[in-house]
């Protein structure tokens, strides 16, 4: 018998002082049985940096040739493809063809090695950007997710702060160079 998806739901106020985007979204987002609340709450992360009424969250771990989140104009052209992880280099490439941004939110365990692995195919890509999280900041990401969630983002000069009104979480995506 395959498991099933858990679903939780995410009510998020976005204070974006460095885009000038305010807004609430009411979200719902399936974890994949194998996916962990770390992953998923970069991947709520991941939509409150770059929020827009267009952002939609893709299939994820169910299908390789989706992003994770993605952002598609009226005609169905892809504005914006965020993957986050350290996904394999080919299927950035192959991201980097079909969108006219990516966006790579890195974070875990060696992450520098990955990194290191996959830059020089990655260096001919002008719509790519990478940020890496530091391993501490996702696992106290992590540690915020509930079935039923209220949480603001506050974003000012590229730091975030996420709060569920109980507790805070403070980090800092640092852009690496590709």
């Amino acid at each position: 018998m395959a498991l099933r998806a858990t679903v939780f739901k995410a009510d998020i106020q976005i204070a974006d002082m460095d885009r000038h985007h305010y807004a609430d979204y009411s979200l719902t987002l399936a974890r994949h049985p194998s996916e962990t609340d770390e992953r998923m709450m970069v991947r709520l992360l991941a939509f409150a940096l770059f929020a827009d009424p267009q952002l939609a969250f893709g299939k994820g771990l169910c299908a390789e040739d989706e992003a994770d989140l993605w952002q598609k104009d009226l005609t169905g052209v892809i504005e914006r493809w965020i993957d986050v992880g350290q996904p394999e280099d080919k299927w950035v490439r192959k991201a980097c063809g079909r969108a006219r941004e990516v966006v790579v939110l890195a974070y875990g365990r060696a992450l520098e090695v990955w990194w290191s692995g996959v830059r020089g195919r990655l260096e001919r890509h002008d719509n790519l950007r990478v940020f890496a999280l530091e391993r501490e900041a996702s696992a106290e990401l992590a540690r915020l997710a509930e079935r039923s969630m209220r949480l603001q983002f506050t974003i000012q000069d590229g730091h975030v702060l996420v709060t569920n009104g109980r507790e805070t979480v403070s980090l800092e995506p640092r852009r690496l160079e590709v």
